[in-house]
């Protein structure tokens, strides 16, 4: 009486046929739009169109829609990552250790896990030709290193003897110990070490994608935008140079401000600083997380005549007019928005966990890998650890970070192997260099709350206080520790520490 077409598809519960889903697609080509799919629970109706929708979206997208309309379509993620037909031969492989994402933490993990037992039969997961040695990206930008400086092939830095297995992870299946690949293989595990990076989300902001890498935007936070960001430093005459942060958690916390400093060094050395109006603009409250290393930037931020813009979160950029629109949201006032014209703009995306990740049984309720902090352990699936930028550990998201919570991983795996309880320890340990001028380092330790933990003697180096011996260790020493020392499972200043009950 009211017009609406209707189509019966009778699904048995629990029991979602290939011909189901068939017969679901063509009732979906049929009838007028929009559709109501309709069933008891809701869930076979779910079933239905993630299953029907394999074929044109990827697994984590399905995943995380279904997910926020209420339903868990995990279980049926083998289908979807099969295109949506019932798999027939998963071709299963299965490894005594199985480490998703071969970045620095999967890569040193793997290795320190070799150098205690030569013989563990480990796989890594990751589908790039490239790694890159990201901490250098700022130096890049900063016309310091060469941008093929911090990239080697994949291959030539996987482990002896550790399984490459070139493949992205569609969805995990921690109660059966199984992984599932895109194209529906599955690989199972004793072990499991989750340590893919977090996602860099560009799309967040609107206009961005469409702008990166002309109109004057760039981002360090990128392998092919680093050598842009110096060109625009050198090229710059005068204007408005623009530097943003996004709200946390965001990948080495200091990145945004030293491409500040080091652009800001460079116009005061050719003595165009007058001419520029520097601005770094922080959906944050404060300069930096510990207050200990502050005065030493301050001091900075005046000498450069930079504005602090607190508060002040990028959401969207219009490239050819060359403007970029804040959202401030500061205490005990209405949110508002504001617009600044900019010659020259750095952006530090907004970031989050992988896709894969956030929709996966293994998230907390923010998306990231839920850890013991401690231990590194997952806090559900008690062979399962996580490290580097995807867990929930309240420490800064820093290569030093993986650096120490690779052997701490490593040893309690290998401890778990025999049968024991956690050994090892992570204390929050984070380092950030912050390259405040060419030539000098303001060298931030810290732990779990803010806890300064400096590697050297105050007479070495005091990191609350720019020097030049930081500088040496940024540039000359530490891209051959990353490369021989971090990937090669050799564990300068980054022994486990022991755990406090494993002590006792």
């Amino acid at each position: 009486a009211e017009g609406i077409e209707t189509r019966y598809v009778p699904v048995e519960s629990g029991m979602v046929t290939d011909q189901d889903v068939a017969a679901f697609g063509q009732a979906l080509a049929e009838v007028q739009r929009p559709v109501l799919a309709y069933c008891r629970t809701g869930t076979r109706s779910a079933t239905l169109w993630s299953l029907h929708e394999a074929k044109r979206r990827p697994v984590s997208e399905i995943l995380a829609m279904t997910k926020a309309a209420g339903y868990d379509m995990n279980g049926v993620a083998r289908r979807v990552a099969n295109g949506g037909k019932t798999p027939t031969d998963t071709g299963d492989a299965h490894y005594k250790v199985v480490i998703v994402g071969a970045g620095a933490g999967g890569i040193a993990v793997a290795a320190s896990l070799k150098s205690r037992k030569p013989g563990l039969e480990i796989a890594i997961i990751d589908p790039a030709e490239i790694h890159y040695y990201q901490p250098g990206w700022t130096m890049v930008g900063g016309g310091i290193f060469e941008a093929q400086e911090t990239a080697k092939t994949m291959g030539s830095l996987i482990p002896k003897g550790v399984k490459w297995i070139k493949a992205a992870v569609a969805a995990f299946e921690p109660q059966n110990n199984a992984i599932i690949l895109d194209g529906c293989r599955v690989v199972k595990y004793d072990g499991l070490v989750v340590c893919p990076g977090l996602k860099l989300d560009w799309g967040k902001v609107e206009g961005l994608v469409d702008t990166l890498g002309r109109n004057g935007v760039t981002s360090n936070y990128r392998y092919d935008l680093a050598p842009y960001t110096w060109q625009l430093v050198q090229e710059m005459r005068g204007g408005t140079a623009l530097f943003t942060q996004p709200p946390m958690p965001i990948k080495c916390a200091g990145a945004p401000q030293k491409a500040m400093y080091l652009s800001a060094d460079h116009w005061h050395r050719s003595g165009r600083l007058k001419d520029i109006d520097i601005h770094f603009c922080n959906a944050g409250g404060v300069l930096f997380g510990v207050k200990d290393y502050v005065p030493a930037l301050m001091e900075y931020v005046k000498k450069y005549d930079a504005t602090l813009d607190f508060f002040h979160n990028l959401v969207a950029v219009d490239g050819p007019a060359k403007t970029a629109t804040f959202e401030v949201k500061e205490a005990e006032r209405e949110p508002r928005r504001v617009e600044l014209a900019f010659d020259m703009m750095h952006v530090c995306p907004p970031q989050t966990a992988p896709d894969f990740i956030r929709v996966s049984p293994l998230a907390d309720p923010a998306g990231w890998v839920d850890v013991d902090q401690a231990t590194l352990r997952h806090k559900s699936f008690d062979n399962i650890w996580a490290l580097g930028d995807v867990m929930n550990a309240p420490n800064a998201k820093t290569a030093a970070a993986a650096r120490k919570q690779a052997p701490t991983v490593a040893e309690n795996i290998v401890a778990d192997i025999a049968g024991h309880s956690a050994v090892a320890q992570y204390d929050g340990y984070g380092s950030c260099p912050l390259t405040v001028e060419r030539g000098k380092i303001v060298l931030a330790e810290f732990g779990y709350g803010g806890a300064v933990k400096p590697s050297f003697p105050s007479f070495v180096i005091d990191g609350t206080k720019p020097s030049r011996a930081a500088w040496f260790l940024k540039e000359k020493m530490l891209p051959p520790i990353y490369w021989q020392a971090m990937l090669r499972g050799r564990e300068w200043m980054a022994k486990p520490e022991k755990l406090e009950t494993a002590a006792k």
